[in-house]
């Protein structure tokens, strides 16, 4: 779908440079804390990241899931969870 969606792909990076500086996107309150304790932690952090114009593509949220060790990072939809 990337190929075929340049705003989606554009989406997917813009959401996952968030990620990897430290902004969580679009999850609540406690959810950007447990991912701020998991920074010191060693554990998992995840996104969210919305975007109000690809849901005419079938597209609205995406899950970003960094695993504890750091040894990859996964973008899933949440009907992909």
């Amino acid at each position: 779908m990337a190929c075929q969606n340049p705003d989606f792909a554009q989406f997917i990076q813009k959401s996952l440079n968030r990620h990897v500086k430290g902004d969580w996107g679009d999850v609540d309150a406690e959810d950007k804390q447990t991912n701020d304790q998991a920074l010191e932690q060693g554990s998992r952090l995840l996104s969210a990241c919305n975007d109000e114009r690809l849901p005419q593509h079938g597209v609205a949220t995406i899950w970003i899931i960094t695993e504890a060790d750091r040894s990859s990072t996964t973008i899933l939809f949440p009907d992909e969870y």
